[in-house]
């Protein structure tokens, strides 16, 4: 955080007021880091130390900003590792089969279902209340997230969609609804059983590495490796790049295509015989 202060914030700002720097200004710190070939993560992680700057200086006790003008930014893009991880669907089912025992067993079995079937990300399935659940619609709307400690919106304008919930989905939150003594609309659906307030994400990844250790299956696996599984399972299924980007809230369509090795490709063979496909007449040595 220093380093960030003392090379790009401090220099860029000055003396300025903090109460006095506005979205645009933010905007134009943005522009001058890209300008100066600065790489879209660390833009990224400096934007973020900055807004928690400001979300420490308009806490009530202090009162030294009235508002974050980094909110609604939106951040630049970072190239994805197309080396991911997924599971196969017979390795989910054996990930939720050997789930740990205890507080958490049931919470999270629909969690990692929900995660694998819809395509949130953690800190939206950790924002998750039961008002976005759709049961007439059979869909998930995805409104909030949560992110270092603090419920906001989602990371981009496109991360604010509606999810298909497929019955599968719908009638394991629905079963678990019931079990949690039917809580009110504005409850979280996946509150920590011991707090009531949101889960703890090195937590969940903690209890997650022991069921797939449990299940025999590869602990490196990361929480958010049951998103690349909706993208893939749904890229394999034939769904359309377009879709699947609104449905997994991606910014730009390059990240989405990190999915198109994976959509069917069956017909590939008959499409380059076809194009090069010439009658018999056009043969014929002239």
């Amino acid at each position: 955080m220093q380093s960030t202060l003392r090379v790009h914030l401090e220099p860029f700002f000055g003396e300025r007021a903090i109460d006095s720097i506005t979205h645009e200004d933010v905007i134009d710190l943005m522009v001058a880091m890209e300008g100066g070939g600065i790489a879209p993560k660390t833009i990224r992680n400096h934007l973020g130390t900055l807004s928690a700057l400001f979300n420490y200086a308009k806490a009530p006790r202090r009162h030294w900003a009235t508002w974050n003008p980094c909110e609604g930014i939106e951040l630049p893009g970072v190239p994805q590792n197309d080396d991911f991880r997924y599971l196969e669907l017979d390795q989910l089912d054996a990930l939720i089969a050997n789930v740990q025992p205890g507080p958490y067993e049931a919470l999270d079995r629909v969690l990692y279902r929900t995660a694998a079937m819809t395509g949130l990300r953690s800190g939206e399935l950790i924002a998750l209340r039961w008002r976005d659940v759709d049961w007439g619609a059979s869909a998930i709307r995805v409104r909030s997230n949560y992110v270092c400690g603090e419920f906001g919106t989602p990371k981009s304008k496109r991360s604010s969609r509606s999810v298909p919930m497929a019955d599968q989905v719908a009638d394991e939150l629905e079963r678990y609804y019931q079990s949690s003594g039917e809580p009110a609309e504005s409850e979280l659906v996946f509150p920590s059983p011991k707090s009531g307030g949101p889960l703890d994400k090195s937590s969940a990844l903690r209890r997650m590495r022991h069921a797939l250790r449990a299940a025999g299956l590869d602990e490196r696996h990361r929480f958010h490796d049951l998103r690349h599984t909706f993208g893939t399972v749904m890229a394999a299924a034939g769904v359309p790049m377009r879709t699947l980007q609104e449905w997994m809230g991606h910014r730009d369509i390059q990240t989405t295509q990190r999915y198109a090795d994976y959509a069917p490709r069956t017909r590939d063979a008959e499409l380059v015989a076809a194009a090069f496909e010439r009658s018999p007449d056009s043969l014929a040595v002239v």
